[in-house]
């Protein structure tokens, strides 16, 4: 009886992972390093742009914003652009300045009133109220402090409408490297400025803008 031997072979496989192939559409290392840099760079500017609108009041900077797009819609600045963005600067720097000035209190009725802070103290907007007692305090007489934060305020807004490159590149053509650098710079400086005449010069102001009283 013949028998027949049969011999086994066994293979052992391997998992190699094969070299990368770059073709035209996968990005080298190098552009995902651009890319991380430049995303790194946008998110510390409207970081910044987020820390300096905390010093504003409220709404001043969600107005601005929601009307540049509409003077500045097609990227074409012309003079009557020109004359729009400056009337809609000075109407947002005089918001930030005059409200500055402004303080509330809460009635017996639990109503919160505004009014003006003079030298005599609080002026409230709707005067002769004879059930409420306007508050005779001395914190609600004007002081050094609140100039310097109204005209801290003002500089906050300043330099992040100045920080848009449709503001720039409306009020200064031509200059667009120079204009850059401001971008970069200016907010930052003014940050660090502000934040520290805030330290020194503390108010207890709850204004039009701020959170009530």
């Amino acid at each position: 009886m013949d028998q027949t031997e049969q011999q086994i072979g066994i293979k052992v496989y391997t998992n190699t992972t094969p070299p990368p192939q770059y073709d035209g559409t996968t990005q080298t290392p190098s552009k995902n390093k651009g890319r991380a840099l430049m995303a790194k760079g946008v998110q510390k500017t409207l970081s910044k742009t987020s820390l300096l609108g905390n010093f504003l009041p409220t709404g001043t900077l969600l107005t601005f914003e929601m009307v540049l797009p509409s003077i500045y819609k097609n990227g074409q600045c012309t003079h009557i652009h020109t004359l729009m963005t400056h009337f809609l600067l000075s109407i947002c720097a005089l918001s930030c300045f005059f409200f500055h000035f402004t303080d509330s209190f809460h009635g017996p009725d639990g109503v919160v009133y505004y009014g003006f802070v003079t030298p005599g103290g609080l002026s409230v907007f709707k005067p002769g109220l004879p059930a409420v007692a306007v508050p005779k305090d001395d914190k609600f007489k004007v002081g050094f402090t609140d100039f310097v934060h109204a005209v801290m305020s003002v500089m906050v807004f300043v330099a992040i409408a100045f920080s848009d490159h449709r503001v720039t590149n409306c009020l200064f053509p031509g200059r667009e490297k120079d204009m850059e650098q401001v971008r970069e710079t200016f907010p930052l400086m003014v940050g660090i400025v502000c934040s520290g005449l805030f330290l020194v010069f503390p108010t207890s102001r709850r204004g039009i803008g701020c959170m009530s009283a």
